[in-house]
């Protein structure tokens, strides 16, 4: 594996695949998937408000939506530091990823295959 360690203790990865599995780690607590999933939503209402009601300004709410609840998830319950701040990127495409496997139910799959003790509540 490509994973490194810096000399402050923390991850490098070289590519999604390896990013992922840290990913969700990082949301091993129900409490914080759910205020992502709150997130998400959140963001995408209002994406698609700004694009119905045709008012640019309005997406400004967009990040504010998906991010505060995440944020204070990582912050208040899981207790660790958001990947948005190393890996925006990837982790933007993992909280819409997340959010897509537990709409279509195959979440708990993910949770078993990398967190064996965190099933989804």
């Amino acid at each position: 594996m490509a994973e490194e360690e810096h000399s402050d203790g923390k991850d490098v990865f070289e590519t999604y695949d390896e990013f992922w599995p840290h990913y969700v780690s990082e949301h091993s607590n129900p409490k914080t998937r759910h205020l992502h999933y709150l997130g998400s939503g959140l963001a995408l209402t209002a994406l698609c408000g700004a694009a119905v009601a045709k008012k640019p300004a309005l997406l400004l709410a967009v990040p504010i939506a998906g991010y505060a609840p995440a944020w204070i998830a990582h912050f208040k319950v899981e207790k660790n530091k958001p990947t948005t701040f190393r890996y925006p990127f990837w982790s933007l495409i993992s909280d819409f990823r997340m959010f897509y496997l537990w709409l279509t139910q195959q979440l708990d799959a993910e949770l078993d295959k990398h967190l064996p003790a965190a099933k989804e509540a």
